[in-house]
């Protein structure tokens, strides 16, 4: 009889270890993104997974060198080998920077594109078996299959200065890792737009020669198709004109209200919806007009969303938030509501909409010079600032729920950009939130952060909150309790980088900054086997163990365990607090009361018993007052009819009596250790080549003769004139004369092929024109740098220059005439002009 008992429990536990572990009700229903937490990282400063990929940013490299902190050292090997650490927190959702190819000199956040349709290539693996797209895709299939949900930060506003790969292709980027931290090894300048002497000019003039042909800089029609903005310094921003201004250098503002713009990012942003990212974060959206987004972007996104929903995590609908920035102490910016971030969470009038002009060919028949005044569609962008009506969406109506409106909702929802402003503390967040929460459309869906990778609150918003860490559980309790999706910026967990200016530029080590390199804090191991529970050791248990991340623990826990705190509508009517903050959550099937930083009394309360989950204690009537201690981050959590025990434990700030810490385990000492492990500039390598000279454009005399040479990456070469046969190039080089056979306005192309000693084969092209030269003007100096040249003609108030303001542009193009080389400058439909030649202002 004990043998067969035996059996039997050993029948049982088999079966049970067999038995499937079934999803709880909070992780197999999470299709309302507001059951989510936010965990926002910059990818390259959060975990360096692959050191095999770290790479210098152009700028700045002896910091990046000093401190052996290269800008490109996270990676999203990095986030997959660290889901366990922010499963561990309990945040559901990882919201990442932008992924696509970038190009400036300090790109290492995203925000700078010149191919929107690729992943960045420094995000491949270190040993180039894998692509970034193809990390980043499995990056989001292992995040899906741990429960976590991917965020993907996008850029529709603008993009970077060296062009767009589609939009206007003005480089051929080489993507090999070793070239990526030397830029003339990874941007091959497309000298048929950029010159044959790009490479010879100063980096400002650079810039501008880049920035000519997006923006017409340079009084010539090259963004004939209008995908760019050309208001020049016509905007102000804190005026509608802003949805059209360039905001900074290395972000040269797209013309959004181009249908052809607007579809091409579509398009882009599009395969990663179809990729499985779980919701878009839109940058700069207060740059652009809400009509834009609810007529354009918002509806198209929201049909991939559908379209592609399996796969994405419990095919949960596909979720948008954008940053309308409002750096302003109220919910209303500046008096206007088209400028304030709630203005976006309602739909535009739907005559105006239907005004709209989406014939992308009606932009390619204007030729707008830079400087000129709004045009097309931009003009009704400016019709549609009419007033927000006001809701009570996101409020409890005579204490209880109610279904909300949402047939005048946009759809889109924005951060909360007001109370991250006011989170200097919660109380002035709380206030912020009572009176101004009626202008959105719900504010229960508004992200809520404290800080971030652009700011803190006011009134030192430049730098990373400074408060305590009591300072910052109060306001964490408030967001994780209060209505809004919680987010916090990586690194707060522990008050990384407190009170440290967050951005400084390309002007010191990264690591002084509030966008350091967070990777040292948690290397060991973790695994997580539900959302706050969890095995550590090593440094990332020291930081788990941290009395902030222990508290958030908490938090999380707690919000996933009441629905009417993750989605509930709220009221402070009937609520007294004693020291602190009290509120009523009450979703459609769930109803808790709220203590914040002390107790407080709660009247009008339906019947029923309500338990405390954070000591256990049970209360009934319609009145009921709760004890807490008076202290910073203190919570009490009433739910109404509740069937669970108490929800996580004992911890730093929120306990029954007394205080309990983990904190203060040691670090091994490497935490903010650097790494020698990157490529730099010693590493490039240079693709092979043809060079011609000159290379490509127009010619005025009978015939021109080209000298082609191989570069240092070639060992062997060719080239082929218009369909003739190939030639081979040795290593003393060749010329060759074309022109001979050519009429005036004729055009010969000359392709090339050089290989490099791996036997890898590039190719390219050079076009010459033959151009008559008595059609024009021809202007001949034989100098050994490029003068500055200032032409104009005669006629008193009707004179006109010709090249630019004094002291007039250098001269680039050239010309060999009898064999001397001669700069050369072209006047066409003058009969007599004055010049002056001058070295940059000295005749």
């Amino acid at each position: 009889m004990i043998n067969y008992k035996l059996k039997m429990w050993a029948f049982l536990l088999i079966m049970l270890i067999a038995m499937p572990v079934m999803a709880n009700d909070f992780n197999s229903q999470r299709t309302d993104f507001r059951d989510e937490s936010i965990y926002f990282m910059i990818t390259t400063r959060f975990y360096d997974g692959d050191p095999q990929n770290n790479v210098l940013c152009w700028d700045n490299k002896q910091c990046q060198i000093d401190t052996g902190d290269p800008c490109w050292r996270g990676d999203f090997q990095g986030v997959i080998d660290k889901l366990d650490y922010i499963k561990a927190l309990g945040f559901t959702a990882i919201w990442i920077t932008p992924v696509v190819q970038n190009a400036s000199g300090y790109d290492y956040h995203g925000y700078h594109a010149m191919d929107f349709a690729h992943v960045d290539c420094r995000y491949q693996s270190g040993d180039g078996s894998k692509s970034g797209d193809v990390m980043f895709q499995e990056l989001i299939d292992k995040a899906h299959a741990k429960g976590i949900k991917i965020v993907l930060d996008i850029v529709l506003n603008h993009t970077g200065n060296f062009g767009e790969e589609n939009l206007c292709k003005e480089f051929e980027r080489n993507t090999k890792l070793r070239n990526q931290a030397e830029i003339d090894a990874c941007m091959i300048p497309n000298t048929s737009v950029l010159g044959s002497d790009y490479l010879t000019i100063p980096g400002g003039k650079q810039y501008q020669r880049r920035l000519a042909l997006m923006k017409n800089t340079d009084g010539q029609n090259h963004d004939s198709h209008n995908y760019w903005h050309h208001v020049a310094t016509q905007w102000n921003w804190d005026e509608p004109n802003r949805w059209w201004g360039q905001i900074a250098g290395d972000c040269v503002d797209l013309n959004t209200e181009n249908d052809a713009v607007a579809e091409y990012l579509v398009k882009c942003y599009g395969e990663f919806i179809k990729m499985g990212v779980d919701g878009f974060r839109i940058d700069t959206s207060g740059h652009i007009s809400r009509l834009t987004f609810n007529k354009v972007f918002i509806p198209q996104f929201k049909a991939l969303g559908e379209q592609y929903k399996s796969k994405r995590l419990n095919q949960a609908p596909f979720f948008m938030y954008g940053e309308v920035c409002a750096r302003f102490g109220s919910v209303q910016y500046r008096g206007q509501d088209c400028l304030s971030p709630y203005f976006y969470t309602w739909t535009s009038d739907q005559d105006i909409m239907n005004s709209w002009n989406s014939d992308a060919t009606w932009w390619d028949k204007q030729v707008v010079p830079e400087g000129a005044a709004p045009l097309g569609n931009m003009n009704l962008c400016l019709k549609d600032v009419a007033d927000s009506p006001t809701s009570n969406n996101t409020f409890m109506l005579n204490g209880a729920w109610h279904k909300p409106d949402y047939t005048q909702s946009s759809g889109f929802n924005v951060i909360d950009f007001p109370l991250h402003y006011n989170f200097s503390n919660a109380g002035s967040a709380f206030r912020l939130a009572k009176d101004g929460d009626a202008k959105y459309n719900d504010a229960t869906y508004n992200v809520v952060y404290v800080d971030s990778h652009d700011y803190g609150p006011q009134p030192n918003d430049r730098v990373r909150f400074g408060g305590s860490d009591a300072q910052w559980a109060e306001n964490l309790s408030l967001m994780f309790t209060f209505r809004g999706i919680p987010c916090i910026y990586y690194g707060s967990e522990v008050g990384f980088r407190r009170g440290q200016v967050i951005d400084d530029g390309p002007n010191g080590p990264l690591s002084n900054t509030g966008r350091a390199y967070f990777g040292g804090y948690i290397t060991g191991d973790v695994e997580a086997t539900d959302f706050g529970q969890y095995t550590a050791s090593g440094n990332v248990n020291a930081t788990l163990n941290h009395d902030l991340a222990q508290h958030l623990i908490r938090l999380n826990k707690i919000r996933q365990a009441v629905p009417a705190l993750r989605k509930g509508q709220w009221t402070d009517e009937g609520c007294t607090s004693t020291t602190g903050i009290a509120f009523k959550r009450a979703s459609e099937n769930s109803y808790a009361l709220v203590a914040l930083n002390g107790g407080a009394t709660f009247t009008g309360c339906p019947a029923g018993t309500y338990t405390d989950i954070v000591t256990g204690k049970t209360y009934s009537g319609s009145t009921i007052t709760v004890d807490a201690p008076a202290t910073q981050g203190q919570v009490r959590v009433l739910v109404k009819d509740w069937k669970g025990g108490i929800v996580g434990e004992d911890g730093p700030f929120i306990y029954t009596t007394s205080a309990q810490s983990k904190d203060g385990q040691a670090y091994d000492g490497q935490e903010e250790a650097g790494t020698d492990i990157y490529y730099g500039s010693e590493s490039a390598e240079q693709d092979g080549a043809v060079v011609f000279d000159p290379n490509g454009g127009s010619f005025r005399t009978e015939t021109v003769t080209v000298t082609a040479s191989l570069n240092d990456g070639a060992t062997s070469g060719w080239y082929q004139i218009d369909g003739e046969d190939k030639v081979e190039i040795s290593s003393e080089g060749a010329t060759f004369t074309i022109g001979s056979d050519m009429k005036f306005g004729d055009t010969k192309t000359v392709k090339w092929g050089a290989t490099n000693d791996e036997g890898t084969e590039y190719t390219g092209s050079a076009t010459y024109k033959k151009v008559d030269p008595n059609a024009s003007i021809i202007v001949y100096v034989k100098a050994d740098k490029a003068p500055n040249l200032y032409v104009w003609t005669a006629g008193g108030e009707n004179a006109k220059t010709l090249n630019g303001a004094w002291p007039g542009n250098k001269m680039t193009a050239t010309a060999t005439v009898e064999g001397v080389e001669y700069y050369m400058f072209v006047v066409d439909g003058v009969e007599s002009f004055n010049m002056i030649l001058n070295n940059g202002g000295s005749a």
